[in-house]
């Protein structure tokens, strides 16, 4: 069973959530938390698999509690989940550790296949999330120029097409397709690529590839 913590400050959404999570044969929710300090204080205690995180709480923010709970509880895995514009908490959250991102008018559907997603490791983002991702690190006024990648973290050609076809919003399935690969190299090509950047998910790598400026938005 994946354990799963729901942090929310407003009662109805906690309940609709929890009641979403607990009604899928694979999922349990263990905790609930209205704060973010209190989901910190939740987390150390139940050690959940997945924490859906609100982003706007009162006490401690979505943000600065991802980032708390990561550092402390690296077998915990966060999922954003808001209402709110992914300009204003998209970027931040993923910096801060999130591995997915799902707004809160999402099918519950969506939201418990991300909540596996994540949990098997592989992130979780939707495509429109993805664009604004990508838009976000470019814009982002703090960002820093381009740099050069060091040797040990740069990509091999296949590889740069691959987080190329991730940027677009695509399944590992979709990738196959396209590049004409099987689907496990696939996997194995994301594989390296999080092992040469010292990242743990998919959506870390498009923060990273974007960042670096070898990912840009299309249109």
């Amino acid at each position: 069973m994946i354990r799963v913590l729901v942090v929310d400050d407003q009662p109805l959404m906690q309940r609709a959530l929890s009641i979403f999570v607990d009604g899928a044969d694979d999922m349990v929710v263990v905790g609930v938390a209205a704060d973010g300090r209190m989901a910190t204080k939740q987390a150390r205690a139940l050690l959940p698999d997945i924490v859906l995180m609100d982003m706007q709480l009162p006490v401690l923010d979505g943000v600065e509690a991802t980032r708390q709970l990561v550092a402390e509880q690296p077998a915990s895995r966060v999922i954003a989940v808001t209402t709110f514009s992914t300009e204003q908490y998209l970027l931040p959250a993923l910096r801060a550790g999130a591995s997915g991102f799902i707004l809160k008018h999402a099918e519950p559907e969506e939201l418990l296949q991300a909540i596996r997603a994540v949990h098997q490791g592989a992130g979780a983002i939707s495509p429109q999330v993805t664009h604004d991702l990508i838009a976000a690190v470019r814009d982002a006024p703090d960002r820093s120029p381009a740099r050069e990648l060091e040797e040990d973290e740069r990509l091999t050609e296949r590889e740069l097409d691959v987080v190329s076809e991730l940027a677009r919003g695509s399944s590992n399935a979709e990738i196959a397709g396209t590049l004409f690969l099987a689907e496990a190299t696939v996997k194995s090509h994301l594989s390296r690529v999080m092992e040469k950047w010292h990242v743990r998910d998919r959506v870390q790598v498009l923060v990273r590839a974007a960042e670096v400026g070898l990912v840009k938005i299309g249109g």
